[in-house]
């Protein structure tokens, strides 16, 4: 909690702070009394402000740190789908803060609607933009807290990769937001944080249980062609004239009398064209 404090402490003079400390230390180190007893009294002001914001947000920051072990701990994984989105006019360190709004759903508690508002930086707009989010849930009192980790994983932001010795191959789920999903629900129930790159060769039940979904996801993704049918019979093209056979043909017709010479001479010249 001390060291929380303290590095909230130093944030908090650096953002502009440090101005009441240095008026006190220029009044007592100049001695002049009354002639800049303004400075004596702006300067307690501002530092005795610097200590209630500091511990003021070290609080808030030790209970976020509560809630987010709770939520892990015992909370559910849902996905939340983002129906609507709208700045606020509002901008933190130039991050916009923006108004969005969840439908979050999931396993062992009733859909429910929450309107909440985030820093939209750099990190997180490809979260915001793919319109679903991973949450933890506490199914009883309906709290929540956005992983935005997580929500990477799934929107397919950060590769998903899996390799099963047994098959000798590495599976590619990126994007995938069902099997990813399912995934890190198995990981979840068995306390297996999140890191860019998890072994779980030690444990037997847990990479059948990943292998399984892997697996399926990959059988689905890539589906096997169907196997044809008897086919139906097909004629065989009658074979094709030679030249020769087709020149002699029309000699033919033309000494029979069916052609005239005219005819003969201009289909002699389209067989010709062919060769």
């Amino acid at each position: 909690m001390l060291a929380r404090y303290l590095k909230t402490q130093l944030l908090v003079l650096l953002c502009g702070g440090l101005v009441g400390p240095i008026f006190l230390v220029v009044y007592f180190a100049l001695g002049l009394g009354s002639l800049v007893s303004w400075m004596f009294y702006v300067g307690l002001v501002i530092t005795v402000a610097d200590v209630l914001i500091a511990l003021a947000l070290t609080n808030y920051g030790a209970k976020s740190a509560v809630k987010s072990a709770e939520l892990e701990q015992h909370g559910v994984l849902a996905l939340a789908q983002i129906t609507g989105l709208a700045e606020t006019g509002t901008r933190i360190n130039e991050v916009p803060l923006v108004k969005v709004n969840l439908h979050i759903s999931g396993s062992g508690f009733l859909p429910f609607d929450r309107q909440d508002r985030v820093l939209a930086n750099v990190t997180r707009l490809g979260n915001l933009t793919a319109r679903k989010l991973v949450v933890l849930v506490n199914p009883t009192t309906q709290e929540y807290q956005i992983d935005w980790e997580r929500s990477a994983l799934v929107n397919g932001l950060v590769p998903a990769q899996f390799t099963v010795a047994e098959d000798n191959r590495t599976y590619d789920l990126s994007g995938q937001a069902g099997p990813l999903m399912e995934i890190l629900q198995i990981l979840k129930a068995n306390n297996v944080p999140l890191n860019r790159m998890v072994d779980i060769r030690s444990n037997l039940a847990l990479r059948e249980q990943i292998q399984a979904v892997v697996r399926r996801a990959a059988a689905q993704q890539h589906p096997q062609p169907a196997a044809a049918g008897p086919s139906a019979p097909v004629s065989p093209s009658p074979p094709q004239q030679s030249i020769a056979q087709r020149l002699q043909d029309l000699e033919n017709l033309r000494a029979s009398g069916v052609l005239s010479d005219q005819e003969c001479d201009s289909r002699r010249a389209q067989i010709i064209a062919e060769i």
